[in-house]
């Protein structure tokens, strides 16, 4: 079975598809996080600081990695999130500009000014969506939508704010509606989270929930998450 743990920014996905990975011996996919792409794509810059093009550059790269990793595990696995975020994150940055964190202000449903930059990076988007939910369509037989229930991460490197993460959790629910693809929303702490999924696709697990978690922390911890100056440093 190929499932992609599906939500917005800081709703655990990463560490709910670790967890769940140990838990049911599913493989689990990889691909470097915008953050990881963006010193080799834009050397010196923050996320705030690039360029529609520059962006559209991380998010092809990051969608290319997914899918070599997706047709390698063809016969099953657990992905963390999935092409469509990308193509979301994009979608949002239109309306809320390229630096959200400039436009924290605006009200809900409120935009920033459309600039030729971002009408370019609006047409560019739109069609890159449509590729991007074909692939998605044909690689994934399930999702598993994570509640946005969980505190933006205060890491201090995410150039997004709650309704980024409000309009992106809307449009990714819908999106999957829209291709069909059937998801199940599950809540509560990641052992209730994994252990709900593998009940809900019958998958037999492999460990109690706590190894998995705990083998999830150990993962987890290794991550680099330093931010984006300190890599190119």
């Amino acid at each position: 079975m190929r499932i992609g743990i599906s939500g917005t920014y800081s709703s655990g996905k990463t560490f709910t598809s670790m967890a769940l990975a140990n838990y049911t011996g599913l493989p689990r996919t990889k691909a470097r996080t915008m953050r990881e792409i963006l010193p080799e794509a834009a050397p010196g810059k923050s996320l705030e600081e690039c360029t529609a093009a520059e962006l559209i550059q991380m998010i092809v790269t990051r969608h290319v990695e997914r899918a070599v990793y997706e047709d390698k595990l063809s016969d099953g696995f657990v992905s963390d999130g999935s092409s469509l975020q990308e193509w979301i994150y994009g979608s949002v940055r239109v309306s809320l500009g390229l630096n959200p964190s400039a436009s924290a202000e605006l009200q809900a449903g409120e935009t920033v000014e459309k600039t030729p930059e971002l009408a370019f990076f609006e047409e560019v988007m739109a069609s890159l969506g449509v590729s991007f939910k074909r692939h998605v369509k044909n690689s994934f037989d399930v999702f598993v939508h994570l509640k946005n229930e969980l505190p933006l991460s205060a890491d201090g490197h995410r150039p997004v704010n709650d309704q980024f993460r409000n309009m992106s959790d809307a449009i990714l629910q819908q999106t999957m509606s829209e291709l069909s693809i059937p998801f199940h929303v599950v809540s509560g702490s990641v052992e209730e989270r994994i252990r709900q999924i593998a009940s809900s696709f019958a998958l037999e697990p492999r460990m109690a929930t706590s190894e998995a978690v705990r083998l999830a922390a150990e993962e987890y911890a290794q991550l680099d998450v330093r931010s984006e100056q300190e890599r190119s440093g």
